[in-house]
């Protein structure tokens, strides 16, 4: 399918993209996944290469260049071609915009210039071992200590939480207000921030995934991000960015599996000939090739109503249920054409699969985002009463 809405400069960008991840991050893939981390280096050098906040005023180092179409590019090329397990865009499109939307004039001259040159990571941490997509029944506590707060708890399942220098962590400030909970910069080198454990996960192998404890941290009242109570409104004042953006990455993902599975069944035979001549084959990528097609075409499109102010909460969740349930189908699909070779390591189907159980599960659940669909239709038991 022709794609439409990039032009000659967002077509410079992606093969920049794609040579930076074919000789900077591919050749040490299988290494970072087998070390469950990928190098601090790699961020240092996507920032060098201009990857990272590209949103970012100039004064901090970035390009001041709002178009997500760029952000799209840079997720496609890297699942393609470098590893799924980079988080670039958790660092520039998710948690450095929380700094940059509501961080003072202060805080933005102190962290940004560092995260857009890699030289500082960003990691945020919502999820609590008893609190997963309701952030409201998260227990991490700070208390107001005058001149500065007092945060206790504990999160799991952080992305970037082993190579983080700056996290943004949520937690409640007011025990009788379920709502009332405040965002804070905690730095690495704290007094009572401590990483745990670096967790094994079923995919996402180069992604540092960690809990991390605070005990007693005394962060400085200048470490407040936004308004204080305000962290839940903060928080999904992104979540539509946060949801296209995982679309747009399911979808690569997805279309990526395909490419290799066309390649793979037109060159493996049984019976006397490719496996790509039988008509259950033909029929399965045929179904495989229309409904990515679909589903891209719609996705470009919302990356243009998000460029311009117009991507709602309720059709970002639709993309996000969408597109993460169709690359589940997608890529079980492919494994099931490879075989037994798509069961074998060797090949990157067989990771792919793993990979890709998650996407059903972060940025909001499947089962959430129906939740939001469903209310959005005014389906809502508070309000049929």
């Amino acid at each position: 399918m022709q794609r439409t809405i990039f032009d000659e400069e967002h077509n410079a960008f992606r093969d920049s993209v794609r040579r930076f991840m074919q000789s900077q991050v591919a050749p040490y893939a299988e290494r970072w996944r087998r070390e469950g981390c990928v190098e601090r280096e790699i961020w240092r050098k996507g920032g060098e290469q201009g990857l990272l906040c590209i949103w970012a005023d100039e004064e901090f180092g970035g390009a001041g260049v709002e178009d997500f179409r760029y952000e799209q590019i840079l997720a496609e090329e890297n699942i393609r071609h470098g590893d799924i397990g980079l988080f670039y865009c958790l660092h520039s499109r998710i948690v450095a915009p929380y700094i940059g939307r509501f961080g003072t004039p202060e805080q933005k001259q102190r962290f940004l210039p560092g995260a857009v040159s890699g030289e500082r990571i960003l990691a945020v941490a919502m999820t609590e071992p008893g609190a997963g997509s309701d952030l409201a029944g998260m227990r991490t506590r700070a208390e107001d200590r005058g001149d500065h707060w007092l945060l206790n708890g504990s999160k799991t399942y952080i992305s970037n939480g082993i190579l983080a220098d700056a996290v943004v962590v949520a937690a409640r400030t007011d025990p009788e207000a379920r709502h009332h909970i405040t965002l804070f910069i905690v730095e690495r080198g704290m007094p009572g921030f401590e990483r745990g454990r670096k967790l094994d996960k079923m995919g996402f192998d180069a992604q540092d995934t960690a809990e991390l404890f605070f005990s007693d941290v005394r962060v400085p009242k200048e470490n407040v991000l936004g308004e204080v109570g305000k962290g839940f409104i903060h928080l999904s004042e992104n979540l539509a960015e946060e949801r296209l953006l995982s679309a747009c990455e399911s979808l690569a993902h997805a279309q990526t599996a395909f490419d290799l599975t066309l390649e793979f069944v037109k060159e493996r035979r049984a019976f006397g000939k490719p496996i790509g001549a039988l008509q259950n084959t033909r029929f399965k990528m045929a179904e495989m090739r229309a409904m990515l097609d679909c589903q891209q075409s719609w996705v470009d499109q919302l990356v243009l109503a998000h460029n311009a102010g117009d991507l709602d909460a309720v059709t970002a969740a639709s993309a996000k249920l969408l597109t993460s349930e169709l690359e589940g189908r997608v890529i079980d699909e492919c494994v099931q054409l490879h075989g037994g070779a798509g069961y074998m390591e060797e090949y990157r189907i067989c990771r792919m699969y793993r990979d890709a159980r998650v996407t059903r599960i972060f940025a909001g659940t499947s089962e959430i985002m129906k939740e939001i669909i469903g209310r959005g239709l005014g389906l809502d038991e508070r309000k049929m009463q």
